[in-house]
């Protein structure tokens, strides 16, 4: 009698066994389908297509051509891309970001984070035949312009001492417009552009504002996509370069994977950006 009884129960504890298991595994799911939603749209080969849009929001409308539909609209590299450093290795990690901008990395190391963002707004400025507007103050706070550089004037520097001479031949073409760029990466970077551009309040931010660390070393990231609910809360993408020079990237947030890539931004908040933390926020703009 008590072996029947062992072997009712053992039938039992298999059958309620096998009943269970499912369940768990549909548990298991629901709470990863919760805490990491779809947002990211593999197959795509832009920022706008990259990432959808969480529910209850919409995307705010620029007009075409306008600097914040360049950068909502700026190519990626296929899904999956590595981050590559300047001399052509991978970067050690590669967790932070959701994809790749189709940016050259030039190989002489000089494209850091505030340079990327600089050669994608003086690009723009190029392609839509804004040229006299591009130009930039180096840390010592004198200003650089491309028009005067492509007249052959150029800088001659003794410590924080800046004068400019006209010592070349003129010249408008692009490839001279890529050395002037080297140029201003080597003399400015994220304390000039601190101590240049104007400050935006978090509630006035916009596609192409800049979260900013201004320093040596600092750091700067670039809004990139901006979408908004009913009660008028904003979120927005972020991608950036970096120290060393290495590609432009659109990064995850890391801290909020419900809504990651998109962040919520505040004055003076603590914003961990991929394997950066800005430990309180402030932001710029580009003239």
């Amino acid at each position: 009698m008590k072996r029947i009884v062992l072997v009712l129960i053992i039938i039992a504890a298999v059958i309620l066994a096998f009943r269970l298991k499912p369940v768990e595994k549909a548990v298991d799911k629901v709470v990863a389908y919760v805490e990491t939603p779809s947002l990211i749209n593999k197959d795509s080969l832009t920022i706008r297509s990259r990432v959808n849009i969480p529910e209850g929001y919409r995307r705010i409308i620029y007009p075409k051509g306008s600097f914040e539909d360049y950068l909502r609209n700026y190519k990626l590299k296929p899904f999956g891309s590595k981050i590559v450093n300047y001399d052509g290795s991978k970067y050690f990690w590669q967790g932070g970001h959701i994809g790749i901008l189709e940016v050259p990395v030039p190989d002489n190391g000089l494209q850091q984070c505030a340079d990327a963002l600089i050669r994608i707004r003086s690009e723009y400025l190029w392609d839509n035949d804004r040229k006299d507007e591009i130009g930039f103050n180096f840390t010592s706070g004198h200003y650089c312009s491309w028009k005067a550089y492509a007249k052959g004037y150029r800088p001659k520097i003794n410590g924080s001492k800046v004068s400019f001479h006209k010592t070349a031949s003129e010249d408008h073409s692009k490839s001279n417009f890529y050395k002037f760029l080297n140029l201003i990466y080597m003399y400015s970077g994220t304390l000039s552009l601190f101590n240049e551009l104007e400050s935006v309040k978090a509630k006035d931010l916009k596609i192409g504002d800049m979260l900013i660390k201004g320093g040596s070393p600092g750091h700067i990231v670039i809004l990139c996509d901006e979408i908004v609910n009913d009660q008028g809360e904003k979120l927005f993408l972020l991608f950036q370069g970096n120290t060393p020079a290495q590609s432009v990237h659109l990064v995850k947030n890391l801290e909020n994977n419900i809504i990651s890539p998109w962040y919520r931004l505040e004055d003076n908040a603590t914003v961990p950006v991929s394997n950066y933390t800005f430990s309180s926020a402030e932001f710029v703009r580009f003239k």
